[in-house]
């Protein structure tokens, strides 16, 4: 005889996500621990269905204020499932209110390979880039435990997670910080976003374009001033066939400098990718305007026409 939904581990998840959305979060944690134990008792085999509890269960205990079991609940789950973004977060958010800054940052950071445009984890670097300025001074980069590096596997996994499974994301994935966006950014501000963004310019160079994506993300979390940094992260996701991401940030350069030659020329090549023709041909007829002679674009606008025709 089928259980009843209620001692099932799906019904025991559903009612506790039911009780975290009406603010039980201890009557949430109790019915994520019943799941694991019935998961246990069953000898089940499903690490992604035990580590969402666990995730889960960290949630709570996060709201509660538990952030001790909630980093050993986002650890238990992160075992199970490396690279998870929200357990990531959620340990995140919980050592930055424990004030321990550079665990914090390393998972910050580490979420960020996994997705370079997730607000929430720019905006805790932004923060805690700045605690870490505070407490250990200029040097404090050489002070920070060592970063992990994500591997291809784990970014693939997350990109190909079904929509739903976005949500916490989907909706920090950005015009940049809302702190940048809200505010003139100070000179301090300004000044650590070029370093960033000269950081990526390195990274392009050597060929790691994933890696610059996030030197200019992280720049842009500081100051979104700058058109090249846009038309910069632009080319990053031309090379890695993102080409969706590239027409956004090139809109952005042009609204900050609409004559960036550059933000034009990739925009028109991600259009072309796409297949949108007229808007690539409208954007290469915009910079030979500006620069007539521009070789690359000349022939470019010859590509584009044959499609058209």
């Amino acid at each position: 005889m089928a259980p009843k939904l209620s001692d099932s581990v799906e019904g025991l998840r559903a009612a506790g996500n039911q009780s975290f959305r009406n603010g039980q979060f201890a009557e949430a944690a109790t019915l994520y621990s019943r799941a694991l134990r019935v998961m246990q008792a069953q000898g089940s085999s499903d690490p992604e269905e035990e580590s969402v509890l666990y995730s889960n269960r960290a949630a709570c205990h996060l709201k509660d204020g538990n952030c001790t079991d909630c980093i050993k609940d986002c650890t238990s789950a992160l075992a199970l499932v490396p690279f998870g973004i929200k357990p990531l977060l959620r340990r995140a958010s919980a050592y930055e209110a424990l004030e321990k800054y550079p665990q914090a940052y390393v998972d910050y950071k580490t979420v960020l390979q996994v997705d370079g445009s997730v607000t929430s984890a720019l905006e805790g670097i932004n923060r805690m880039t700045r605690a870490l300025m505070d407490s250990l001074g200029p040097e404090w980069r050489l002070k920070l435990p060592s970063i992990p590096l994500v591997p291809v596997s784990a970014q693939k996994r997350w990109n190909s997670l079904p929509p739903e499974n976005h949500k916490e994301t989907a909706k920090s994935k950005s015009k940049e910080t809302t702190a940048a966006k809200g505010r003139a950014p100070s000179a301090g501000d300004v000044e650590r976003a070029r370093v960033l963004k000269e950081e990526g310019n390195e990274l392009v160079k050597k060929g790691n374009h994933k890696k610059a994506i996030e030197k200019y993300s992280e720049s842009l979390s500081f100051s979104n001033l700058e058109s090249a940094t846009y038309s910069n992260r632009a080319l990053c996701y031309l090379v890695l066939k993102q080409y969706k991401e590239a027409v956004k940030d090139c809109t952005e350069a042009l609204k900050l400098d609409g004559k960036n030659v550059k933000a034009f020329y990739r925009r028109a090549q991600a259009y072309k990718a796409l297949k949108d023709y007229k808007s690539s041909f409208a954007d290469i007829n915009s910079l030979l305007q500006i620069e007539p002679r521009n070789g690359p674009a000349q022939k470019l606008q010859q590509e584009v026409n044959q499609n058209l025709n």
